[in-house]
């Protein structure tokens, strides 16, 4: 490893350092830059008498190599320090076997956490933000089922990420939460709590961006490549057909990742992405025994994951809210939803819920059908 002076202190370079200067090579594509360490070795790259002329390099390409600003990439590491996170880089013997295959993987990742979870299998569970009551159920008890076998991976959005995350938490298994922003910064801010109960109970944040850096619209895309390309396979719950969830379920196949989705009504406009999916050949789910079929030949068995909580201290469920704008409403589904399901979800006398359903299908907005009620399009 080189030495070098910053602030007349001598510094030894690691390979951490290293990869951080490759990252922050301008305007090159990750794999061209991989391409670039393969050819000189990683620390011999950035040796004063590497011959860069022939590799095709702008002039602030060449001088990203030949000077690297050591001062800012050592305080890239001062400052996951003080997040209480540490770096894994490319050629990191932690750094995740699956992401390695993948086009364009982060040459650093930032990581708060259980790194040992890095090494086990993986399954994503995604949808949309603007989840119905019964998306949100489904997301929580697939999350709890799958937690069983695998690692449950999403990005901490509001909706489905958010209960997939809890489904899990909630089974005592470990799950990994992938974020657009540096592990210094909460985003959405509500989601502090569930944040920080991933990491009480053995779980991961991960992140491909520094300290410091704030949620932009491009870096969402730039996330879910990675939750799809840290898992075996890629499960859709509720989506859009203009939903992110989508930018998922297409890193996944390109990736080479299986993709699941789950189907719903079809007056469930936030379901028509999981429809799209199914007719593009996406493997239809009705149940958790549906994915796990799948992966049977890599499976070895269970994880035995052990309870990380007492069950008499669960984890809290998410306050978010449905956007429609009676609570009452959210408590019934597309499809028939019985009126003790529809107490039990309220948490409402069931004669104050049967007065409220009436006003509701006096207004359109539900219908009483054998066995229950059904909520009703209303584009």
């Amino acid at each position: 490893m080189a030495n070098i002076i910053i602030n007349e202190e001598t510094l030894t370079l690691t390979a951490t350092h290293y990869w951080l200067a490759v990252k922050a090579i301008p305007r090159l594509a990750i794999h061209k830059k991989i391409a670039l360490v393969d050819k000189f070795g990683l620390s011999h790259l950035f040796a004063s008498s590497t011959d860069l002329t022939l590799s095709g390099l702008t002039k602030p390409q060449c001088s990203a190599i030949t000077s690297p600003d050591w001062p800012a990439l050592i305080k890239i590491i001062s400052d996951s320090a003080l997040c209480q996170s540490h770096l894994v880089s490319y050629g990191d013997p932690a750094y995740p076997a699956l992401l390695k295959e993948i086009y364009d993987p982060p040459l650093v990742l930032f990581i708060r956490g259980n790194i040992a979870v890095l090494s086990l299998p993986k399954i994503a569970m995604v949808g949309s933000r603007n989840a119905s009551v019964s998306g949100r159920e489904i997301a929580h008890k697939f999350a709890e089922l799958l937690s069983a076998q695998f690692v449950v991976t999403s990005g901490l959005a509001l909706g489905i990420d958010a209960h997939a995350h809890l489904g899990s938490l909630h089974a005592g298994g470990y799950t990994i939460a992938v974020v657009a922003t540096g592990l210094d910064i909460t985003y959405p801010a509500r989601h502090k709590k569930l944040q920080n109960d991933i990491i009480a109970n053995n779980g991961l944040i991960i992140s491909e961006f520094a300290p410091g850096v704030a949620p932009k619209a491009g870096h969402f895309p730039k996330r879910n490549r990675l939750i799809s390309g840290l898992s075996s396979g890629v499960v859709v719950v509720e989506a859009s057909l203009r939903s992110g969830s989508l930018i998922t379920a297409r890193c996944a196949l390109e990736q080479g990742r299986e993709v699941f989705a789950v189907p719903s009504s079809i007056y469930n406009e936030q379901a028509r992405g999981c429809h799209w999916l199914i007719k593009q050949g996406a493997k239809l789910v009705e149940e958790v025994a549906d994915i796990v079929e799948e992966f049977e030949d890599v499976l070895v068995g269970s994880l035995h994951l052990a309870s990380h909580q007492e069950k008499s201290n669960p984890i809290e469920k998410s306050d978010e809210q449905d956007l429609c704008n009676d609570p009452m409403l959210a408590s019934v589904g597309y499809e028939i939803t019985p009126v003790d399901l529809v107490v039990s979800r309220s948490k409402l006398p069931i004669d104050v819920v049967l007065t409220r359903l009436t006003v509701l299908e006096l207004r359109g907005l539900v219908s009483a059908v054998p066995g229950g009620y059904l909520k009703l399009n209303r584009g």
